[in-house]
């Protein structure tokens, strides 16, 4: 940890004989960063500070096993630990290390400060930009009746992204701010809020500049942290019903960026999707897992275009969707189910989100296929004021294929050739090709046993 003192003149580190060293801490994988270091910061150094950048010397894989560094800036000083010493930046030198290349790579975090602080993209990487939100935040609460308290958390940061949650005299309060490629997010979130109150948390105010709003935190907990089946029913009955209410507003939501998952932008998908996973496949390095040939990418291009066609003969207006519907994106309580984290948002069929949800609920709760029904009466109850049970009945069957490959167009990552060249990348597309090609075997049998 890379930690400026509060006028930027000096650092803080270890006294590490027979030089300094940076404070360290061990993050458990899959953690949140920041939330992590600026809980150790506070709890063994005394130092309350916010993450400001990770600087390009660090590994962008965060789970390998290698050290990583992340500059911060101090906002409070409680009183440092033994052995930990505020040090002038202008004197020190590489010999005042105990590892001479730390010095190498301070220097270079402090060239990449003063560049982002000339950076309006980047406005969480610049000193003292807390403190021009806490006075932003402040402000726009007052009207409500709150007031700040000493208290917040910030769960994630980079230069362009933050979460975090403030303490008030009241209800705590969230500010989230988006970059790119989620940009899209912060328009999106926005005016859902504004049309479905009831399914999204209260937007109090924006800060357009920073790409940023501040919502009103919600009563209830995350749905990824419950078993109980009622909760899980009750997440798919709403977003049933905010789909619904979603079917006038559709174009007004694709218009400020959802993904276009209409059916004709999916069957004009099908052709270059598969051209990528032919070749994805060709270059798979080792078996198993099995490589798909071309005559099965064949078929399974084939039996996706009669899927999907076969759903838009059905009509089923498009709606609002989520292709991230975790259950980590789900706050649910004894009266209300809300949605979280909009930068997938999507305009197409509305099953498809049914099916994202569906394969969450069979991870994360221990069930039966009874309980599976349970769940997919649940969503489609209030459906059957709106179209009859055959057709429900025939777009329940056809989704879990036409969803797979709705989700993998949706992402985007077969478009872009820099992260194809990630094996990470590659590996995952060909599990969706893999995974598309079971499901469509499937339907294939179903559709041979009913005939």
């Amino acid at each position: 940890m890379i930690v400026l003192g509060r006028d930027g003149t000096k650092v803080l580190l270890n006294i590490a004989k027979p030089g300094f060293a940076f404070p360290a801490v061990e993050i458990p994988r899959w953690e949140r960063l920041a939330d992590n270091l600026t809980t150790a910061l506070k709890r063994d150094w005394g130092c309350e500070a916010v993450c400001l950048f990770t600087p390009k010397c660090s590994p962008e894989d965060r789970t390998s096993n290698v050290d990583h560094y992340e500059v911060m800036e101090c906002w409070r000083d409680g009183g440092i630990a033994a052995r930990t010493v505020w040090a002038p930046i202008s004197s020190l030198t590489p010999n005042s290390f105990l590892n001479p290349e730390e010095f190498r790579t301070f220097e270079q975090c402090l060239h990449r400060l003063n560049v982002y602080e000339c950076d309006e993209s980047s406005p969480f990487a610049r000193r003292g930009w807390l403190s021009e939100l806490q006075d932003w935040t402040a402000q726009t609460i007052r009207a409500l009746g709150l007031e700040l308290t000493d208290s917040f958390r910030q769960y994630s940061a980079s230069p362009a992204f933050n979460l975090i949650r403030f303490e008030t005299t009241g209800t705590a309060v969230w500010f989230k701010a988006v970059g790119e490629p989620n940009q899209r997010e912060f328009p999106l979130t926005v005016k859902l809020a504004e049309l479905f109150p009831s399914f999204l948390p209260e937007v109090l105010g924006t800060k357009s500049e920073w790409n940023g709003w501040l919502s009103r935190e919600v009563e209830g907990r995350n749905l990824g942290e419950t078993t109980e089946l009622a909760l899980w029913e009750q997440a798919a009955a709403d977003l049933a019903r905010l789909q619904i209410q979603s079917i006038p507003e559709s174009e007004s939501i694709l218009h400020l960026g959802a993904h276009d998952l209409r059916f004709d932008a999916l069957l004009s998908a099908i052709e270059p999707f598969f051209d990528v996973v032919g070749r994805l496949m060709d270059e798979q390095p080792k078996t198993p897992p099995a490589i798909l040939s071309r005559k099965e990418l064949g078929l399974l291009r084939v039996l996706i275009d009669d899927a999907l066609t076969l759903l838009a003969e059905l009509r089923i207006p498009n709606t609002l969707g989520h292709l991230d519907l975790n259950p980590g994106n789900i706050l649910v309580s004894t009266h209300r189910c809300v949605f979280l984290d909009w930068a997938e948002a999507y305009v197409g069929h509305p099953f498809f989100s049914l099916e994202y949800l569906l394969t969450h609920f069979g991870r994360g709760v221990d069930t039966s296929p009874n309980d599976r029904c349970r769940m997919v009466d649940a969503y489609t109850t209030p459906w059957r004021q709106v179209m009859s049970n055959d057709r429900i009945t025939e777009a329940l069957a056809l989704a879990p294929l036409a969803a797979l490959f709705a989700y993998a167009v949706g992402i985007n990552a077969w478009k872009d050739a820099t992260r194809l060249r990630d094996p990470k990348i590659e590996g995952y597309i060909r599990s969706l090709a893999r995974r598309m090609n079971r499901e469509a075997i499937e339907l294939d049998r179903r559709s041979l046993c009913l005939s």
